[in-house]
């Protein structure tokens, strides 16, 4: 049973309703058709009935719930929490009762927020940017979480490394250029999901393009540096860094170039230095290695609210919402 099978049954044991807003988007109706015929979720749609209709035709989908922002008796206790939230930046009635009726990320995340979805999963036709700003302004940070970041889980076919060829990389979707204390609490969000999806010990790599020492640069100090401070602020994670990949991954490599090292040669939870390593990272291994890439998965919003890449598949959301519906679950 491959990795997303396995988070399949867990989403069907308990549960959970998500939201998908794009209804603009033939992909979000193929993904709820799968969705229900397989029993992962409970399906919210946010649209019009006649769009759902057209958007649909010729698909099963009729488990889905539709809520038309226009004719739901929700829509005005929305448009008053949404004041409540934001009245200080600014938010007005009128503003709040435009967004509502028309930014349907705004009304999925709300639903969220309101109690009437558990998750949210969004981004097949909207930018990272666009789906996590209502997030921030509505959900907030989860409590202690000292930053919002962004992971995919890879499922590599017939690789030995990893846990089975799964991967957590991080981050790959949301901060261009962390700093180190940044790096060092992605790591930690990064170690909670992995435990929490996979359900093994994270091993946490800190990626570089230098192992413990064999260059000099300043981005390889800024690597080393949030080593320092994970060691520090979470003693319980096996990690360490700077490491290449290959060090991190291929035992052989590892105990060469790292031989001292607990994670080296055996690491499952990747953190790269910055966005655009991590980017490339994890699109290379999905068209090359042909691996199933689900995300970007965030980590850090107070909800389970998760984002797609605008290349994804009906399938990949399918695998987003029964990650997002085992996040719901925790």
């Amino acid at each position: 049973m491959g990795f997303i099978d396995v988070i399949k049954d867990r989403a069907r044991a308990d549960k959970k309703t998500i939201v998908l807003p794009e209804t603009e988007d033939r992909r979000t109706y193929e993904a709820v058709a799968q969705i229900l015929k397989e029993d992962i979720a409970n399906v919210v749609l946010v649209g019009s009935e006649e769009a759902v209709k057209a958007g649909s035709e010729g698909l099963d989908i009729a488990g889905a719930v539709v809520v038309d922002p226009a004719t739901s008796d929700k829509t005005q206790s929305y448009i008053d929490k949404l004041v409540e939230l934001r009245g200080s930046k600014g938010m007005t009635e009128e503003k709040a009762k435009e967004i509502m009726l028309n930014q349907y990320l705004y009304y999925g995340v709300m639903m969220v927020k309101m109690g009437d979805a558990d998750g949210m999963v969004s981004g097949a036709c909207h930018s990272t940017a666009d789906t996590l700003r209502p997030c921030l302004q509505i959900l907030k940070t989860k409590p202690g979480t000292k930053l919002v970041s962004a992971f995919f889980l890879m499922s590599v076919p017939n690789c030995e490394y990893g846990a089975n060829g799964t991967f957590v990389f991080a981050d790959c979707g949301l901060n261009q250029n962390p700093n180190p204390e940044e790096l060092a609490a992605i790591a930690e969000s990064s170690a909670e999901s992995f435990k929490l999806l996979v359900g093994e010990e994270p091993k946490i790599a800190f990626l570089s393009h230098s192992t413990m020492g064999s260059a000099k640069h300043a981005d390889i100090d800024k690597v080393t540096e949030a080593v320092k401070i994970a060691k520090e602020n979470y003693p319980d994670l096996k990690l360490d860094g700077e490491l290449q990949l290959d060090a991190a991954i291929v035992p052989s490599v590892g105990a060469s170039k790292a031989p001292n090292s607990p994670v080296a040669g055996q690491a499952n939870t990747l953190i790269f230095p910055d966005l655009d390593a991590g980017n490339i990272g994890y699109k290379l291994v999905q068209r090359l290695a042909k691996a199933e890439a689900y995300g970007p998965v965030t980590q850090g919003i107070a909800a389970p609210v998760n984002d797609l890449s605008r290349g994804c598949s009906a399938e990949d959301i399918v695998g987003v919402v029964a990650i997002t519906a085992v996040q719901c679950q925790n």
